[in-house]
């Protein structure tokens, strides 16, 4: 008979009672990564080794802190580290569309930014006050009205000489235009109609004389106009190379140790000189009058002709220690590697290189870039563009619109940046096998895997820690202290989480949910400090937000809507184990298991498999009941049996091999006439060999019927039967412990099949004497003589 668990042997969380203190306010905080030695020596190695590709992936479950942790260590050791380039987008004079990146040190990007600012303020400022100041109006006033002089004695000529042949001459802002004469008036269309054919003859004549004499005429005009164009040129040109030369000259100079910058600076002072009227902020009256006389004179830019001399700093790195750590929460396209904005001008798309927008990788660039493994495989293109600057070192900027469908703007082409960034992916080691799976290159760009646990030993050093964060997390958080019972109960939780009554959790997010909670209701009470009570009523109403649809399923069971005995015994019915998983919350409900034998020759038929409602892992669990039988029963004769077995009230589907002990049982009680006990319900999973292996969800699946046998009230010989391997797995409730230290309720850990039968049946299961046979009374012996039966009505058929 398999010997039932002792209450002592339950309550393990025995190691906690080593430590002493009366509350948290006695803790020192601490900070850090606690119990992951593999994943923090992982994670370190692939920060310090700085090869191409060994980039990280930081996997683990959702809670565990691999974020906070992989952010701070790469903090640390950023602060060791050089602190990168600037860099920064300038206008290229020689091909607009093809913006000139500069990489500048470190804060640089934002001196010259600033200086670029103010040099163009102060050129604006300075040439409008010296293009209007009264001896350069004098100079100028004086070249046009030689200009005028020379144009006006030209006209002059020329008229004296259109006169010789009848014409005269009428001058506009849009030109000369000569005009017949009779008696020394202009001929109007009326008279010229009266003239004879003669005399319009001889006026074409004339005429075209006229003109062949008025274009060496208009030439000379074109010569003294060019020359006077040239002239103001020439003095504007003199005039503003001083100021443009006093000016950018002091930047020369504080910039003279960067030929980069010098060399730009160039650039800028020959195309302010050329474009010197674009900083004349003065009243236009003065220009147009000059446009009037020098039509081709103007080459003013428009509203944004002084943009070309800003700087487009997308990386500045002026406030930055160390290396650059860049968390980036939404990687997109375009925040990965950066965008081109666009104006819609009339339905026109223009930009320049002021609209260029930075990425993420701009920013990290020589340090380390943060992203979520969910968020960056869950953006269309987001993996593509950052795995094409891993395997290129460099960052083009393509508008999303041209990089998803390959149709390009008219726009501009930005240089390319070269950077050297290491990225951190951090996600659950699905989004791993994922990308592993259907992505090549990944192995290549990522070599190093840090994994975080889920859960860590139950030892001192790492209690310790934990009790450590929690006095972080509180005075962080400002949550109130906890006393030393509340913290016993919390380690409870702790290792309620990971099932396991010698492992801790690592998923910190649970522990300061309860955190956070306990202490909100302790306020609510007006307490200063947190007891047991709150922490037990932080867990009870956390799991009451969540078990509503354990609720509905408990009441279907007391009113009878479900089938479930918790008292008699019943052939070939059995109480099985299933729980259910909501992602928030887990939960455990017995369910009827029912077989049926008789003679034939189907064999074992899952019901479930046949309504397609089992899973692979399920069906697997009943070929292995298959082969136990054959190997138990059928050494002398073939087995000729048709039997079902089923999931009685199963709408939903089931997977999993945790009840094919249960299954096994239910088949025997049926071949051999035994009744199986109804208070005793059963978890596990079985080999060919009949032992008993272990499961998961242990403690809730113990609760789960302790739930419904308490409810209708316990009679003392009520448990459940489990796995003996899963004894270190039981973190149950307070309420049941308290029901097994007073006998109660049971738990009974077996290694083999035989345990359970004799368990659940009361009788031996037997064993095989040196000839094969077994005992009269036994089980096996009861359930063989049906088998045969079944076997001999098979031949007789046949």
């Amino acid at each position: 008979m398999a010997k039932r668990l002792d209450y002592k042997e339950l309550k393990k969380n025995t190691l906690f009672n080593k430590i002493e203190f009366k509350s948290t306010s006695e803790i020192t905080p601490f900070v850090g990564i606690i119990g992951q030695q593999r994943g923090e020596k992982a994670l370190k190695f692939g920060l310090n080794i700085k090869k191409k590709g060994y980039n990280i992936y930081v996997s683990g479950i959702s809670g565990s802190g691999k974020a906070t942790f992989a952010k701070k260590f790469a903090e640390e050791i950023a602060l060791t580290e050089k602190t990168p380039e600037d860099m920064c987008y300038v206008y290229n004079f020689k091909n607009p569309k093809l913006p000139k990146l500069l990489k500048l040190p470190p804060g640089m990007g934002k001196n010259l930014l600033e200086d670029m600012d103010e040099l163009v303020a102060s050129l604006t400022e300075e040439i409008t006050r010296v293009f209007t100041d009264k001896d350069f109006e004098n100079q100028k006033g004086g070249i046009l009205k030689s200009f005028q002089e020379k144009k006006d004695n030209k006209i002059k000529e020329m008229s004296e000489y259109a006169k010789k042949y009848n014409f005269g001459v009428k001058s506009t802002n849009s030109g000369i235009y000569f005009m017949p004469l009779l008696d020394g008036e202009a001929l109007t269309e009326e008279q010229y109609e009266e003239l004879s054919q003669e005399d319009k003859d001889k006026i074409t004549e004339n005429s075209e004389s006229v003109q062949e004499s008025a274009a060496e005429f208009m030439r000379d005009i074109k010569e003294y106009e060019k020359q006077a164009r040239k002239d103001i040129s020439n003095l504007e040109y003199s005039t503003s190379l001083f100021i443009v030369g006093r000016f950018i000259g002091e930047l020369f100079e504080k910039y003279e140790a960067s030929k980069v910058i010098v060399d730009y600076l160039k650039e800028v002072k020959e195309d302010i000189l050329n474009n010197i009227h674009d900083f004349n902020d003065a009243d236009s009256d003065d220009e147009e009058s000059v446009m009037a006389m020098l039509p081709w004179y103007s080459r003013r830019g428009g509203e944004n002709s002084l943009t070309k001399y800003k700087i487009n700093l997308i990386a500045d790195n002026s406030e930055t220690k160390g290396a650059p750590v860049i968390e980036e929460f939404n990687p997109t396209y375009s925040n990965i590697v950066g965008d081109i904005e666009y104006d819609n001008e009339y339905g026109n798309f223009t930009t320049d290189f002021m609209k260029i927008r930075p990425g993420a990788l701009h920013k990290a660039n020589g340090g380390y870039l943060i992203v979520s493994a969910h968020d960056l495989f869950s953006n269309p293109y987001a993996w593509d563009s950052l795995r094409r600057v891993l395997r290129t070192g460099e960052i083009t900027i393509d508008p999303l619109r041209e990089y998803a469908t390959g149709i390009s703007l008219s726009g501009i082409k930005p240089e390319a940046a070269q950077v050297n960034v290491k990225v951190i992916i951090v996600g659950s080691p699905y989004y791993y096998e994922l990308i592993s799976y259907y992505e090549d290159d990944f192995h290549k760009l990522f070599k190093i895997r840090a994994d975080f646990d889920y859960e860590m030993d139950y030892n001192v050093d790492n209690l310790k820690k934990t009790l450590g964060f929690v006095k972080s997390y509180i005075d962080r958080e400002n949550c109130m202290d906890f006393d030393y019972a509340a913290i016993g109960k919390l380690i409870e939780v702790s290792l309620r989480d990971v099932e396991r009554n010698d492992r801790l959790t690592a998923r910190f997010s649970l522990l300061t949910e309860i955190i956070s909670e306990a202490s909100a209701w302790a306020s609510m009470d007006n307490q200063n400090i947190v007891t047991e009570e709150y922490v037990i009523k932080a867990v009870k109403e956390r799991d009451y937000r969540l078990n509503m649809y354990e609720e509905k399923l408990d009441r279907m069971i007391e009113d009878n809507s479900i089938l479930i005995n918790t008292t008699g015994s019943k052939i070939g019915q059995i109480n099985g184990l299933a729980v259910l998983d909501m992602g928030d919350y887990i939960f455990a409900n017995p369910a009827r298991i029912t077989a049926t034998t008789y003679a034939g020759r189907a064999g074992i038929i899952n019901i479930e498999k046949e309504a397609e409602m089992s899973g692979s892992i399920h069906d697997k669990g009943v070929q292995v009941i298959i082969g136990y039988l054959g190997s138990v029963y059928a050494q002398e004769f073939p087995l000729s049996l048709s039997c079902r077995i089923c999931f009685e009230q199963n709408y939903s589907g089931i997977d999993g091999d945790s009840a094919s002990s249960a299954e096994l049982y239910a088949i025997i009680s049926s071949l051999s006439d035994m009744p199986l006990s109804q208070e005793i319900a059963v978890t596990g999973s079985i080999n060919q060999f009949g032992e008993i292996q272990p499961i998961g969800g242990v403690s809730y699946k113990v609760e789960g019927f302790f739930d419904i046998c308490n409810k209708r009230g316990l009679t003392g010989t009520q448990g459940v039967i489990i796995p003996e391997q899963n004894i270190p797995d039981l973190v149950l409730k307070d309420e049941v412990l308290e029901a097994i230290k007073e006998n109660k309720f049971h738990i009974y850990p077996i290694k083999k099949v035989s345990e359970g039968i004799e368990l659940l049946m009361g009788s031996p299961a037997g064993e095989k004497d040196s000839k094969g046979k077994f005992p009269p009374d036994s089980v096996h012996s009861k359930a063989l003589k049906k088998l045969k039966k079944f076997y001999k009505r098979a031949a007789v058929e046949i």
